[in-house]
């Protein structure tokens, strides 16, 4: 790959899931990474410090619930790699537990880093692509959001929450970006996909008051703790995905010209999307009439 082909990516959350698989694939291709995580030293990220130079691979330590961490990150790119062509706004965490059955103290610090954290970063990487890439060259920011950033998902509730926050406040922004600054956004729904974090997530003790057999919570939860030892429900929320195809598929979204501004990635995914909208179609269309007559009569 030539030198005006190697791109340099900016990935948050790189130290296992999805950050790491897109990592690794970016540096496989050639590009460079500046790759972020609140531990650079986890040994996935070690490892990829032995086998690439600094001249490809940059580890930075970051944690999104700082804001001068952000800061701090953006600029020692500029001042390693002096441009930035790709931002991936991946950093989060998932919480399992009913909406009544979960406590302040947990969902509070989630929120900082999916919802406060993630806003910070789309803000510095506007920033960077604008003011220190040549002016026009512009970027890409794909911001990893999950289905349940688009639908409601049992025993995931204040983690949805998060989730649908991010993609309005970068859905918003995607709105005001001027066209002549070239900066193309891209919100990513992911589905279900195996990773390590599914096993380190937070499970919570059912609510007492939701313990009937066949309820979406108890479905739900029964799919993610079999889904995190290799088995399976049969159900809808069974983790299906593979994180280094999904890796691919982003990369391939950021060659693309002109890139959506959602996609919709993981079948799972998908069918919740599709469930969503056809819902949504029909309630409006059936409720169509109660929006008659409600304009001013002076208008």
């Amino acid at each position: 790959m030539s030198a005006i082909e190697t791109r340099v990516w900016f990935i948050t959350g790189t130290s296992s899931g999805l950050g790491l698989a897109m990592t690794r694939y970016a540096l496989e291709r050639g590009d460079i990474v500046v790759a972020t995580a609140r531990n650079p030293g986890a040994a996935p990220l070690k490892e990829l410090s032995e086998r690439y130079a600094t001249t490809q691979l940059l580890l930075v330590k970051l944690d999104v619930t700082n804001h001068q961490d952000i800061r701090d990150a953006f600029q020692k790119t500029e001042k390693t790699y002096g441009r930035l062509d790709v931002v991936v706004n991946n950093a989060g965490y998932a919480l399992a537990a009913e909406v009544e059955g979960t406590p302040d103290d947990l969902a509070r610090p989630m929120f900082e880093t999916n919802f406060w954290g993630a806003a910070h970063v789309l803000q510095e990487a506007v920033k960077f692509l604008r003011e220190v890439n040549k002016p026009g060259t512009g970027g890409r920011i794909i911001h990893i959001s999950s289905g349940t950033g688009v639908v409601g998902y049992p025993v995931c509730g204040l983690y949805s929450a998060s989730k649908h926050a991010m993609e309005g406040l970068t859905e918003t922004l995607a709105l005001e970006l001027d066209p002549e600054w070239n900066i193309k956004v891209t919100i990513v729904p992911l589905g279900a996909f195996k990773t390590n974090g599914l096993a380190a997530m937070p499970k919570l003790p059912p609510h007492p008051a939701y313990n009937k057999p066949g309820l979406a919570s108890i479905v739900s939860r029964e799919a993610l703790l079999l889904s995190a030892s290799g088995g399976s429900t049969g159900s809808i929320y069974d983790v299906k995905g593979d994180v280094k195809k999904a890796a691919r598929a982003l990369y391939r979204l950021s060659e693309l010209p002109s890139p959506p501004l959602r996609l919709v990635l993981g079948k799972d995914s998908q069918e919740f999307v599709r469930t969503k909208v056809a819902r949504l179609t029909r309630e409006l269309e059936e409720y169509a009439s109660w929006s008659e007559g409600l304009d001013r009569e002076d208008v």
